[in-house]
C-alpha cells in the first residue's frame, strides 16, 4: 500500500502561482512513476503532468505546458507540481497518484494509489 498525502491548494488570483507537494509513505517511492490530475466540478479526472522515477521523463497536458513544472524528490519521498500564471480555468480538485508499471502515455486507470485531493482556486 502507498498512502498519498495533498498539501498546498488555496485561493489565488489569476496569474498567481501555487505549489502543490504530495508526501508518500508505505512503500518505496523511487519503485513508482507519479502523476498529478485534477478534476473540475460537473467534469472527468484529468491528467496534468507525470514523472518518471528517476526525473529523467515528465510529460504534460497540453493546457498546462509552459505553466506547470512536475518534479520529485525521491530522497524526501515527495512530488511537487510547481503551477504558474494560473487561470481560472486551472480550478479544481488536485490529486497526486502513484504507478507502478513501465513509463507509459498517462492514464487515469493506470494509477493504482491516489491522494484525496487538494483545493486549487483561481479568482478573476
Amino acid at each position: 500500500q502507498v498512502q498519498l498525502v495533498e498539501i498546498g491548494g488555496g485561493l489565488v488570483q489569476t496569474g498567481g502561482s501555487l505549489r502543490l507537494s504530495c508526501a508518500a509513505s508505505g512503500r518505496t517511492f523511487s519503485d513508482y512513476n507519479m502523476g498529478w490530475f485534477r478534476q473540475a466540478p460537473g467534469k472527468e479526472r484529468e491528467f496534468v503532468a507525470t514523472i518518471s522515477r528517476s526525473s529523467l521523463s515528465s510529460h504534460y497536458a497540453d493546457s498546462v505546458k509552459g505553466r506547470f513544472t512536475i518534479s520529485r524528490d525521491n530522497a524526501k519521498n515527495t512530488v511537487y507540481l510547481l503551477m504558474n500564471s494560473l487561470k481560472p480555468e486551472d480550478t479544481a480538485v488536485y490529486y497526486c497518484a502513484a504507478d507502478s508499471g513501465p513509463w507509459r502515455a498517462p492514464r487515469t486507470d493506470a494509477y493504482e494509489y491516489w491522494g484525496q485531493g487538494t483545493q486549487v482556486t483561481v479568482s478573476s
